[in-house]
């Protein structure tokens, strides 16, 4: 039997583990917070994602759509709270509909079901919608993602699982071919290495002795819900149109298990790898970013989307009149702060975003160094790629 040692007890580590259980390995995981899940598996839309806005062919499309169908089997098996409830993707004016179109046509190469309807169909769904045509999205869901995680901790019960224990350093094994990590409590020798560690998955490869392929940047999503008087004006997800020249996907709205309602997120540069909140700061993390070129080159090519990005975090005005394209009766008032969540998104020295989840490896090692949405949803799927990695590593 082959041990792995697993650094990162996020939802991508914690699969990761299971798979490599199932194919009879014995593994270590090692998590730095003192709970399951505490960062971006447990600060995300807790939405099942169906695949459609990937593109063909890529890690992403396939495992988004394969991760729909695994992780709600996952979810119903392990009494998981889960709700398939499909979501509708709305074009709220004319000059959006060949956007609309080109999704249809990507969701449809990737496998995914979805329906074109007219804005009188769209408003069946959702009352309150603006709309001049949408895609209707039946295998769209919300899910508990931070259960799973529980879940999956109960599956891996009997095994070495560590937290509050972070990995100090990394380095080959001297004899055997293998890795050994230190950490608070002493060293873990195993035979192999998978840096699932998220927002400091290329801390983690530096510290293994690996050149990361892209640096981690990362971008708090700050959400506001609606009042539970004005929840009624949402019965499901409603997402706008993503506009291709931007990064990320727009604000959007999402009734929750609870029946809470979701808005959000925007995207602003966070001064902190964990950084919650504008008065979390590491100056260590802003140092990380303002030496890395692909920063700056990044934020020339998006200067004035991130500026208004930062305009709306500050405005919840502004934040409403973008709910408002979707739902025109939303208003400033219906909105209170919610939770928010930070993503670690990959990005490459020349001021490109790493658009598809990016695993490298190294002999007896691989790093997960870019799982972002949908990796909630593709979990399982990640978990058996990377395990299948780790075998090919052996070889």
């Amino acid at each position: 039997m082959r041990r792995v040692v697993v650094v990162g007890g996020g939802i991508v580590g914690l699969a990761t583990a299971r798979e490599l259980v199932r194919r009879g390995h014995a593994v270590t995981v090692l998590e730095k917070e003192a709970r399951w899940g505490a960062h971006q598996s447990g600060h995300n839309s807790n939405v099942v994602h169906a695949g459609l806005y990937y593109r063909p062919g890529s890690l992403k499309a396939r495992m988004s759509v394969a991760g729909n169908a695994s992780i709600v089997a996952f979810a119903r098996e392990h009494g998981v709270p889960v709700e398939v409830c499909g979501k509708l993707v709305v074009a709220t004016s004319r000059d959006e509909l060949p956007r609309l179109e080109a999704l249809a046509g990507r969701a449809e190469a990737n496998g995914v079901p979805v329906r074109r309807v007219t804005a009188e169909e769209a408003r069946e769904h959702e009352p309150e919608v603006a709309a001049v045509a949408a895609l209707r999205v039946e295998s769209t869901g919300i899910i508990d993602f931070p259960a799973v995680c529980r879940a999956l901790v109960d599956e891996l019960e009997g095994h070495d699982l560590r937290l509050g224990t972070p990995a100090l350093a990394i380095r080959r094994a001297l004899a055997g071919g293998g890795v050994e990590v230190a950490t608070p409590d002493g060293v873990v020798r195993a035979d192999a290495l998978v840096n699932c560690a998220g927002l400091h998955s290329d801390r983690v490869a530096r510290l293994a002795g690996v050149a990361p392929s892209a640096a981690i940047v990362p971008f708090r999503g700050e959400y506001y819900e609606l009042r539970p008087d004005r929840r009624h004006l949402v019965r499901g997800l409603i997402y706008p149109v993503p506009d291709p020249e931007l990064p990320f996907l727009g604000v959007h709205l999402t009734r929750m298990l609870d029946g809470s309602v979701h808005a959000g997120p925007n995207a602003v540069l966070a001064l902190r790898r964990e950084g919650y909140a504008w008065r979390d700061f590491s100056a260590a993390d802003v140092v990380d970013v303002a030496r890395f070129p692909g920063t700056w080159r990044l934020a020339r090519r998006f200067a004035r989307t991130g500026a208004e990005e930062v305009l709306r975090s500050f405005s919840r005005k502004r934040f409403a009149a973008s709910l408002a394209r979707l739902v025109p009766a939303v208003g400033p008032d219906d909105l209170v702060r919610a939770e928010a969540g930070v993503r670690a998104q990959a990005l490459r020295a020349d001021g490109s975003l790493v658009d598809d989840f990016l695993v490298d490896t190294a002999p007896r090692q691989v790093h997960v160094l870019n799982a972002p949405s949908p990796a909630a949803t593709s979990s399982l799927e990640i978990g058996r790629h990377v395990a299948g990695e780790v075998e090919r590593s052996w070889a």
